[in-house]
């Protein structure tokens, strides 16, 4: 017989994203003894690890998109029923309302909203979807977790942060993997680079992550650096990807771009780039960000970006997306002309972000123990807010 506490994590539609990328490295690092993790994921995922939760001792379960909600919820109920988990951890920000109503109708006891992101005007129909959602965020939650304070404060309101509701859980990483520095110029040979300055970004290819505007800023970089080329690493849908590699051929640029898609060597990749660019919108707190820290790589982020993020110095800069694509890649170029970073620099910021919680070995002890404390509480009859 199974003992181990089963918790259903509710993901949406899965992709390489960072939500995603949070909770497989939570669960890489969970104690695989004590607990058992089922992925419950829109059938319209791009990207599922099967066989890697399935080596883990963990199991996946498909059920309809959102935007067939009968159908969502009749098969999410199944599935809950058949499965019977203790927790319930819903990470789809102002939609979790959905899944944690399911889950309280199938007397799943503990209910866990996790908020990774906020919102931004410019997804119209996407950002009222939030807002009407967002008010009943907290209805049918028992408990309330966060990847930082902005978007706390974003989904669950500024009483609830006050009171000290929230249960912080970082977008911890590897952090070591990160900061190991590879073979660059193999990594350059491998990918078809020369000698030239490497601009990168890390991203869905979408409207949040603002590729487009990396595209305008990196052709104004081009008048300076010629031999310029910008790394687009990320998956999109087919019309996102298409849609931005025909802006980069209108700038005239699309021999300078290159679309790497969804990678597994991103950890290498930020060694390779002189600098990163990232003029996302909205963001909760990015794992990419610290993902870069760890690697030493400079970084041009936007205002849009939670200044909580900046943890190690003189590695993240902030820029309004209203200025100028020149004063973009003015500020880039600065940032890539620093010297590179030795390797007790870079141990020197894994020691940084590990003293913050972004280690994941220690994230994972966490948040293990968090689920253990709700069980506990549960159990002993304590009152849930």
């Amino acid at each position: 017989m199974d003992d181990r506490i089963r918790v259903a994590q509710v993901m949406g539609r899965m992709n390489k994203g960072g939500v995603e990328a949070t909770i497989m490295n939570l669960f890489r690092y969970t104690d695989h003894s004590r607990f058992r993790f089922d992925f419950i994921v829109q059938e319209d995922s791009n990207y599922i690890p099967r066989e890697e939760i399935e080596a883990l001792g963990g199991a996946v379960h498909t059920v309809a998109p959102y935007k067939h909600l009968g159908r969502y919820v009749r098969e999410l109920s199944q599935v809950l029923a058949r499965i019977r988990p203790d927790i319930v951890h819903a990470n789809v920000n102002a939609l979790s309302v959905i899944p944690l109503a399911v889950a309280q109708h199938e007397n799943v006891g503990i209910r866990v909203v996790h908020s990774h992101s906020t919102a931004h005007s410019s997804e119209i129909a996407k950002t009222a979807v939030k807002n009407v959602l967002r008010p009943f965020s907290r209805w049918k939650a028992t408990d309330l977790a966060a990847c930082g304070e902005l978007s706390a404060r974003w989904l669950y309101g500024d009483r609830a942060v006050d009171a000290g509701r929230v249960h912080y859980i970082r977008n911890a990483i590897e952090l070591d993997a990160y900061a190991r520095q590879p073979d660059v110029q193999g990594k350059k040979r491998e990918l078809g680079l020369g000698d030239g300055l490497v601009v990168g970004q890390v991203g869905r290819l979408c409207v949040q992550k603002n590729q487009a505007f990396t595209l305008r800023a990196f052709a104004s970089l081009l008048h300076e650096r010629p031999d310029a080329t910008l790394l687009l690493v990320g998956a999109g849908s087919g019309r996102s990807t298409r849609k931005l590699e025909q802006e980069a051929h209108r700038l005239g640029i699309g021999d300078h771009v290159r679309f790497l898609g969804a990678r597994n060597d991103v950890a290498e990749l930020y060694h390779v780039f002189d600098v990163m660019v990232f003029p996302s919108k909205y963001e909760g707190l990015p794992l990419s960000l610290i993902e870069a820290q760890a690697a030493g790589c400079p970084t041009l982020v936007s205002d849009e970006v939670t200044r909580e993020v900046g943890i190690v110095p003189g590695l993240i800069d902030y820029l309004s997306l209203s200025a100028s694509t020149r004063q973009w890649a003015e500020r880039l170029l600065g940032l890539a002309g620093r010297d590179p970073m030795r390797e007790e620099q870079r141990q020197g910021n894994v020691r940084m972000l590990a003293e913050v919680g972004y280690d994941i070995r220690e994230s994972a002890r966490q948040v293990n123990a968090w689920y253990e404390t709700l069980l506990d509480e549960r159990h002993a009859g304590k009152d849930r807010p």
